[in-house]
């Protein structure tokens, strides 16, 4: 007989396993009634739990109908013979219930077998589904994980929620990389699979980017300070253009923070990744020069409608302003929107360039 016990350890296993109770009982059900089938080939009953006073049955519907009207995919019709037998007083075209209590000691093995196996299933059904939910809710957001495993080509972290996910080693080629280090990542995408949720994360991504200045810049969090434009050379460097129309905020103070600390923690939490932080200017000769820092611009001619710009630097500033393999300028471009063509003042007097 069902106590008050076994709805005692259906919440123990909720809490324990981070499952509702009705999905639990819904579990519980489709075991039992599966058992029930096996061993007396009854299909047609549900599962009534009644805590209160600590029992369950199992209710099994009727019709009554003619006989012409039965079907064998359905067992709840019966004849108005058949009803008599397991109610009395029924008419024709009656609906009744009978309730039937639960004793698992009935089953048999098979049937006992079979009704624990169908709850782990389910229960491993739920607990696979509870955390696709919770990583979905996550997706295009940055996650922390730990690492796990790390060889030639693969660093492995786990998740949590007995999940994990790996990434590229090249994708953190300047960190060094310990195991239990906890790593920030960028959760990319979550799909579900037969066995279970398959979470894809990045460190290489430039939304990563995105999501750190969000957790340790408040203003871009709160949507004051806003990102424009990110462009990023993964674990080696990474320009950010923002913006404010809040005359009362600094934007690149924002994102600097206190003696640097706020950027400071983005680069230790990207490993030492550098970051150049430029502002957005409605002039398009200020923003080319904004975003070719720390490079020193002389002049920039530029064609509005073509968002093409020629910028005009000392000679001791071209290499800076190229960058070492054209990255600072090339990251420029890919932040600002602008086609940028970088020529020293020699380069451009020799062209006829009137700056």
């Amino acid at each position: 007989m069902i106590n008050h016990d076994f709805f005692k350890a259906l919440e123990e296993l909720c809490e324990e396993r981070g499952l509702e109770k009705a999905q639990l009982f819904d579990a519980v059900e489709k075991g039992i009634v599966n058992a029930y089938k096996r061993e007396y080939g009854i299909s047609n009953a549900k599962l009534v739990f009644n805590e209160e006073k600590g029992e369950l049955y199992l209710a099994h519907y009727y019709q009554v109908v003619e006989e012409d009207e039965l079907t064998p995919d359905d067992p709840s019709k019966i004849t108005l013979q058949t009803a008599k037998t397991i109610k009395r007083g029924v008419k024709m075209g009656d609906y009744f219930e009978v309730k039937q209590n639960v004793n698992p000691k009935d089953f048999g093995r098979i049937a006992t077998n079979s009704t624990k196996q169908i709850l782990n299933q389910e229960i491993k059904k739920l607990e696979r589904e509870k955390t696709y939910e919770f990583f979905k809710a996550h997706e295009d957001e940055m996650i922390t994980g730990t690492i796990v495993s790390i060889n030639e080509n693969l660093i492995i972290f786990d998740l949590g929620y007995d999940v994990s996910a790996s990434i590229p080693r090249v994708e953190i080629p300047r960190e060094e990389c310990h195991i239990n280090s906890k790593v920030k990542l960028y959760l990319s995408k979550v799909e579900m699979t037969s066995k279970g949720p398959r979470v894809y994360v990045s460190r290489s991504d430039k939304n990563l980017i995105k999501r750190l200045f969000e957790n340790y810049i408040p203003e871009v969090k709160d949507g004051v300070v806003e990102i424009l434009g990110i462009a990023r050379d993964s674990g080696d460097r990474t320009k950010v253009c923002v913006k404010t129309l809040d005359e009362n905020v600094d934007a690149l103070g924002s994102c600097l923070g206190p003696k640097g600390k706020r950027i400071k923690d983005i680069i230790d939490a990207l490993g030492g990744e550098k970051i150049d932080i430029y502002e957005y200017s409605e002039d398009p000769k200020e923003y080319i020069i904004n975003a070719l820092k720390p490079a020193e611009v002389v002049a920039v001619m530029f064609n509005q409608k073509e968002k093409q710009a020629i910028a005009i630097v000392p000679e001791d500033q071209f290499s800076l302003a190229i960058g070492k393999k054209g990255q600072n300028v090339k990251l420029a471009v890919q932040s600002s929107g602008w086609k940028i063509d970088i020529k020293s003042v020699p380069q451009a007097l020799e062209e006829g360039i009137d700056f």
